[in-house]
């Protein structure tokens, strides 16, 4: 599988599975973390989801189906525009670890941009990097205005990678 090599060196695949609308029907449940586990078999190793999924919903889902398969899976989740504050980011990363049974994600997107300055959401995600909640951040859904505002910030452009990652 092709991968991306992210700003800090490490190399993700570039396709994974998405997560949007799993986790919102209880009579699908099984079938759904049995899909996703089918994918990690297969070698679809990136999860993607986002606290918006089913208002978390999705995020419970993902956790249940990597429990065991942790160190196997590259793991994305994204934070609410609303919740990109300094306080917003961190209690909402801990939402997300904890729906997800898991002490880090790989890869922490702010998932649209939103009234909340970017200045103060990259010192956010920066500070869950330091203390080892979040292993890289990155943007979703940027238009080429928001782009060009962030990659202004002072440690703003070191983040972008070269190329896009797709899910499923």
């Amino acid at each position: 599988m092709k991968k991306v090599v992210l700003a800090s060196g490490e190399q993700v695949p570039t396709l994974g599975q998405g997560t949007w609308y799993l986790g919102e029907n209880r009579r699908t449940r099984a079938e759904e973390i049995a899909t996703l586990r089918l994918g990690l078999d297969l070698g679809l190793t990136l999860i993607d989801t986002a606290e918006m999924y089913g208002e978390g919903l999705a995020e419970e889902l993902v956790g249940e189906a990597i429990e065991d398969r942790r160190d196997e899976v590259f793991l994305i989740s994204k934070v609410y525009p609303h919740n990109a504050s300094r306080q917003g980011v961190a209690a909402a990363c801990e939402r997300s670890l904890r729906r997800l049974k898991t002490e880090r994600l790989d890869l922490y997107f702010l998932h649209w941009r939103g009234s909340i300055p970017l200045e103060e959401t990259v010192d956010a995600f920066d500070a869950l990097k330091r203390v080892g909640k979040i292993r890289n951040w990155g943007v979703s859904n940027f238009d080429v205005d928001d782009m060009e505002e962030l990659t202004s910030l002072p440690r703003g452009s070191r983040r972008l990678p070269p190329t896009r990652c797709s899910t499923i």
